[in-house]
C-alpha cells in the first residue's frame, strides 16, 4: 500500500530527516510516530531527494521493495545527504537549509513495444518515471523530472544520456519499465 495522505506525508518527511540528522550528528526532534504505523513496516521502494536554494543536492533511491519502506527511507535519505557521488557529504551547517523530498514507488510495469516510435508514444508525460535498461546500462528518472523535460522524446534521450549511451540509441534488446509514485516535500524559503 503507498502511503497517501498528508499526514502520512509528513511522517515520511520526518523519517528522512532524521536519519541525516542522526548520520551527521544533529539535533532534530521527529514526530515519533512511524513506530506504529504498519504501511512502514510492509516492504517498499523510496527516492530521497535534498534540494538546496533551489538547486539538487542529492538523490538516492530504490527502484523495487525489498526492505521495509521504514527502513528504505531511512537508508536512501542517508545515502542522499552522504554518499551521492555527484556531491560532497552534506555538513552539519547545511542541515537546515535542505528541503527534503520523499518519493514513494508502486512497482514496476514492463511497457512493451515494437520500436522506439511505439514506446515513445506509450510513456505517459507528468505520470510516469521509467527504468531504462540495455545490457548493463541503467537509468532512471522519477516523474518530477517531467517538470524540466516535458517531451517524451527528450525524456527517453535524457535517459539513454544517463545510462552512459547516446541520446540517438536504439537496439532491439532496450527495456523499459514505468512505475508512478506518491511524493512530499518540505518547502524552505
Amino acid at each position: 500500500m503507498l502511503p497517501e495522505s498528508m499526514a502520512q506525508g509528513n511522517i515520511v518527511l520526518s523519517i528522512a530527516r532524521a536519519a541525516i540528522a542522526q548520520a551527521i550528528h544533529v539535533h532534530y526532534e521527529s514526530i515519533n510516530s512511524e513506530t506504529d504505523q504498519l504501511w512502514l513496516l510492509q516492504p517498499g521502494a523510496s527516492f530521497v531527494t535534498l534540494m538546496q536554494h533551489g538547486q539538487l543536492r542529492g538523490c538516492i533511491g530504490s527502484l523495487q521493495a525489498y526492505l521495509p519502506l521504514l527502513e528504505d527511507i531511512r537508508k536512501n535519505a542517508v545515502s542522499a545527504a552522504l554518499h551521492d557521488s555527484r556531491f560532497f557529504p552534506l555538513t552539519q551547517h547545511e542541515f537546515n537549509s535542505v528541503a527534503i523530498e520523499v518519493s514513494v514507488l508502486s512497482d514496476l510495469h514492463r511497457i512493451y513495444f515494437t520500436d522506439e516510435a511505439d514506446a515513445i508514444a506509450q510513456i505517459r508525460p507528468g505520470i510516469d518515471g521509467i527504468v531504462f535498461e540495455y545490457v548493463n546500462c541503467r537509468s532512471t528518472f522519477l516523474p518530477q523530472v517531467w517538470d524540466s523535460i516535458p517531451d517524451p522524446q527528450q525524456f527517453l534521450e535524457n535517459l539513454k544520456i544517463k545510462a552512459q549511451l547516446p541520446g540517438d540509441f536504439w537496439a532491439a534488446g532496450i527495456r523499459l519499465f514505468r512505475y508512478t509514485v506518491n511524493s512530499w516535500h518540505e518547502t524552505k524559503s
